[in-house]
């Protein structure tokens, strides 16, 4: 077996910096080795105190949810209004093109919107799903219906990071995490530990076909739309794990199997601390010190969590004792994706640090 499927992470997953310019119809291209014509596309103003913006291709244009806020979904035609073969479009909204400010755009590719509809059945909820098995990344829209039930999500793999939506109604970001578990959850709008007592996945771990989801309003009230981000680990190009920090300036080093590109973090037991996101984007060198929060509005520099760490050629090394990532004895969950895999699909190293 090949060490990797995927030799070029840029085809499925970009980070692209972009300066507004407050006019309408502002294009952003992506700049990786690959056109990636987006499905997923996460927006914030680093120069600003503005919501992040999160759209897709399944939910549709100019529908816009927040990961800092539990607001439900809106219709806003002066942001993002097109997603483009190597890029995406956007409108005059300062949270995502005001003239000379700097944003950041977090990208992944499904199918270019095309879904494959389910119809709901007794408890196990309608609705459609668009996947790229490839890449492991699938969006999933339904309609909840109150009780334990399957939610279909075409991956053909076990997803290991999904994070879920109510659109309707002012309910916190649901997050399902592999190292955390069933029956649990944490919250992607709050500095919240992990949820140990609520039954959200109905104590059942999700499969290579569906999502079990319980009957309670952060991921299955009756009646309510829904929208999941689900994502199975692809060895050389994502995983989602955890660690256990040490307090350290030298901290833990976490083998990834890849150079990463973006990792998300969170403080999930003893304690409350903010979302940490770095990328190679922004850092494009060692140390990576801007991390972003993704539970907050503020401007990045006005942030406190500093000093991440490392990312290197097989890897990601902790260089900071700051609760948020490195408190000694806590455990913490990441997600993490890839610039280049550590050996391509020839077995051939790509990478040096």
């Amino acid at each position: 077996m090949a060490y990797t499927t995927i030799d070029d992470p840029s085809a499925y997953h970009q980070t692209t910096l972009y300066t507004g310019n407050g006019g309408a119809d502002r294009a952003v291209t992506n700049g990786g080795n690959s056109d990636l014509q987006p499905d997923w596309v996460w927006i914030k103003n680093r120069d600003a105190t503005d919501a992040h913006m999160i759209f897709d291709s399944s939910r549709g244009v100019t529908k816009r949810l927040s990961s800092d806020s539990n607001a439900v979904e809106v219709t806003d035609g002066d942001t993002l209004d097109a997603f483009q073969s190597d890029g995406f479009r956007v409108d005059a909204d300062v949270k995502v093109n005001t003239n000379a400010e700097e944003y950041v755009a977090w990208q992944w590719k499904a199918n270019g919107g095309t879904r494959t509809t389910v119809t709901e059945s007794g408890a196990n909820p309608g609705g459609g799903h668009q996947s790229d098995t490839t890449a492991g990344f699938s969006i999933v829209d339904y309609v909840g219906t109150g009780g334990a039930g399957h939610v279909t999500h075409g991956l053909g793999a076990v997803p290991e990071w999904i994070v879920f939506k109510n659109r309707d109604e002012t309910e916190s970001w649901l997050i399902y995490h592999v190292a955390i578990g069933n029956g649990k959850g944490l919250r992607l709008d709050t500095t919240a530990a992990v949820d140990t007592t609520a039954n959200h996945f109905a104590n059942t771990t999700p499969n290579a076909n569906t999502i079990v989801v319980g009957g309670n309003p952060p991921n299955n009230k009756d009646g309510v739309n829904y929208i999941a981000y689900c994502f199975a680990p692809i060895q050389g190009y994502s995983k989602m794990g955890s660690f256990i920090g040490n307090g350290s300036t030298d901290g833990p080093f976490i083998y990834l199997g890849f150079r990463p590109a973006w990792i998300l973090y969170k403080r999930a037991t003893d304690g409350t601390n903010n979302w940490g996101l770095i990328d190679n984007a922004r850092d494009s060198h060692n140390p990576c010190i801007s991390a972003i929060a993704t539970n907050l509005d503020n401007d990045p520099s006005q942030l406190s969590a500093k000093g991440s760490g490392d990312m290197l050629s097989n890897g990601w090394k902790i260089g900071a004792s700051a609760g948020s990532r490195n408190a000694d004895g806590v455990e913490y969950i990441y997600i993490a994706f890839a610039e280049s895999p550590f050996v391509s699909s020839t077995g051939i190293p790509t990478t040096a640090a």
